[in-house]
């Protein structure tokens, strides 16, 4: 039994030393990744014929650093299973590995999609403001498009129909099959309305301006009363943690009772189910409350 214990605590401990290692390793290449990108903001980045596309090289090392966050719970699975003097910690860790990614990514596509319906507000407010200062449609629409960028990957589709009398209500519907660009396809139905029937494009825009400007304002308000429910969902998610802080703060030991006794790695499958059965099943409903 002695035996056993000993080669459970070397495993436990040379996980830590490897999840150390591995932080050591994300930290470095971390601060290398952001030497470079400032390096190449400043400009000191060039190579190949005629130099790199700055701004290119940045996004492509600004993504790279954020999509290794995930790796931060093997650190954390390291902490514990040297603690707790078990590989359980660690197996845990490198199984959230993938789950924790896939809720960093799922935020980051939320963010994209409405960073792009706040461009697509943009883009109506700027066309309108261009019409009424005397340009034509298609130039109004150019200029709005390269400023606030809202068009994304259409963008030289959108401008090519609008530059050589192609069908722009069209590109625009295909435009705004992108995440977040709902908006694209009212201004695809004011485009159509004011070639097809002679109606003032700016007065359409501008209204479609308000009415998207209205949703976004309705949507922030359900967040903010969602608040309280989101809160709920991370006490929630932290109540089991401060419980096995406040054990071991009474000198309980909680960690060697789940992870060496029969009892507790049963209470710690069942727990650990039924606690991510308790997520699941709440943030459903605060989903399911947003989207209303």
């Amino acid at each position: 039994m002695t035996g056993e214990m000993v080669a459970v605590r070397g495993v436990a401990h040379g996980a830590a030393v490897l999840c150390a290692a591995l932080a050591l390793g994300w930290t470095v290449e971390r601060r290398r990744g952001a030497g470079r990108v400032r390096a190449v903001l400043a400009g000191g980045v060039t190579g190949g014929r005629g130099g790199w596309a700055w701004p290119a090289v940045a996004a492509r090392w600004w993504a790279a650093l954020r999509g290794r966050r995930a790796w931060l719970c093997l650190p954390v699975a390291g902490v514990l299973a040297f603690l707790g003097e078990s590989p359980l910690p660690l197996l845990a860790g490198v199984l959230a590995v993938p789950l924790v990614g896939r809720r960093l990514r799922a935020a980051g596509r939320g963010k994209e999609r409405e960073a792009r319906a706040e461009r697509v507000m943009a883009l109506c407010g700027a066309v309108v403001g261009e019409l009424r200062a005397g340009w034509q449609p298609a130039q109004a629409l150019s200029f709005a498009a390269r400023e606030t960028g809202a068009l994304g990957a259409a963008e030289a589709s959108v401008l090519a129909a609008a530059r050589f009398g192609g069908d722009v209500p069209e590109a625009l519907r295909r435009a705004a099959r992108q995440d977040g660009a709902d908006g694209l396809a009212g201004m695809a139905a004011c485009w159509q309305v004011a070639v097809d029937g002679g109606a003032g494009l700016a007065a359409g825009l501008d209204r479609l301006e308000a009415a998207l400007r209205d949703h976004r304002e309705q949507r922030d308000r359900l967040r903010a009363e969602l608040a309280g429910a989101w809160a709920t969902v991370t006490v929630l998610a932290l109540l089991p943690a401060a419980g096995l802080a406040l054990g071991a703060a009474l000198g309980a030991d909680p960690l060697r009772v789940l992870l060496h006794t029969p009892a507790g790695l049963g209470c710690l499958a069942v727990g650990g189910a039924l606690e991510a059965a308790g997520l699941w099943w709440a943030a459903r409903i605060v989903r399911a409350g947003e989207r209303v």
